[in-house]
């Protein structure tokens, strides 16, 4: 930096070359080293994560059994899945599926998390039975839970004879099929969460519940007033994860209902699987997998700016 002297003024500064300090030499030099300590697993991330997306993109404009050489098809794999006369059935499964799945399965986790920290006593014991479900394999619990649903020697329907009731075929109509499915989603999925409302709620500051004792307010108005405001934020994000998983089942109808009956639990995801390892249409199941991701890409960022006000407030 150099000092140069004006007529009739101050002396002033002239900027001169920047020169790196070696501090920030040594920070550029490090992170360098950082980026090559890192290269590993952004390459096998990349490999395992974004690859199989791309090649699914390649895959719905192609028309391939994924033995013989690939035909380039344009959009007609697109074309084909959209005149699928099954796929408006398949859609309004989904959204039942994703409907009745919050309804059910959003406030029901907040409630028991609720009345679990209220606990005294035995707190770990409900916070393990909770949380069994979860550690139970998928495939496993689905088959236990058709066990339960047998309709001659099934537990729910003996559970019900005992007070004069059923027996019911839950799995065997298709007004029943669906929300006997919803209720196995449930119960699969409310222990993990439970416990993410229980971490959140320990966090909580118990001057917020001094306060609105000091100010005589009930049970309920704590509740409302002051612990689901603290608790909107992880509410709103396990509200968008549960929808979109439970617009992506697959796992249960098809192994306790195989989509019926009469395809009234056939799902997008169930009818991806049809189209891919049924039919050997690859190309066509890869398009409805990229039609199916925009549409839940649309639905987050659509839901995450309608919520933004409300995550922040």
């Amino acid at each position: 930096m150099t000092l140069t002297t004006l007529p009739g003024s101050a002396t002033t500064a002239e900027p001169g070359p920047a020169v790196p300090a070696p501090r920030t030499r040594r920070a550029n030099r490090f992170g360098w080293w950082g980026l090559v300590f890192l290269l590993p697993a952004l390459l096998s991330f990349g490999y395992f994560s974004w690859w199989p997306i791309l090649r699914g993109l390649a895959l719905s404009i192609q028309e391939t059994n994924l033995v013989d050489p690939a035909r380039w098809v344009g959009l007609e794999n697109f074309r084909h899945v959209l005149d699928d006369p099954l796929l408006a059935t398949a859609v309004l499964n989904t959204l039942k599926f994703g409907a009745l799945g919050v309804a059910i399965g959003f406030p029901l986790p907040v409630l028991l998390a609720l009345a679990m920290s209220e606990l005294r006593r035995w707190g770990g014991v409900f916070r393990v039975l909770v949380y069994l479900p979860v550690v139970i394999p998928p495939v496993v619990s689905v088959l236990l839970w058709k066990f339960f649903y047998d309709p001659d020697h099934g537990l729910f329907n003996a559970a019900l004879g005992h007070i004069g009731l059923g027996p019911l075929s839950w799995l065997q109509t298709t007004s029943g099929a669906l929300p006997s499915l919803v209720l196995l989603i449930v119960w699969e999925g409310a222990g993990g969460t439970v416990l993410l409302y229980l971490a959140a709620l320990s966090a909580v500051p118990t001057e917020l519940y001094e306060a609105a004792e000091v100010d005589g307010a009930s049970i309920r108005r704590r509740i409302w007033h002051v612990t689901l405001p603290q608790l909107r934020g992880l509410m709103l994000v396990l509200l968008l994860l549960q929808i979109i998983g439970t617009l992506q089942i697959f796992t249960e109808p098809f192994v306790m209902t195989d989509g019926g009956p009469e395809n009234s639990t056939v799902t997008v995801l169930y009818l991806i699987y049809r189209n891919a390892f049924v039919s050997g249409d690859f190309g066509s199941a890869a398009a409805l997998s990229v039609l199916l991701a925009l549409v839940l890409a649309v639905l987050s960022a659509v839901y995450l700016r309608l919520t933004r006000r409300w995550s922040k407030a």
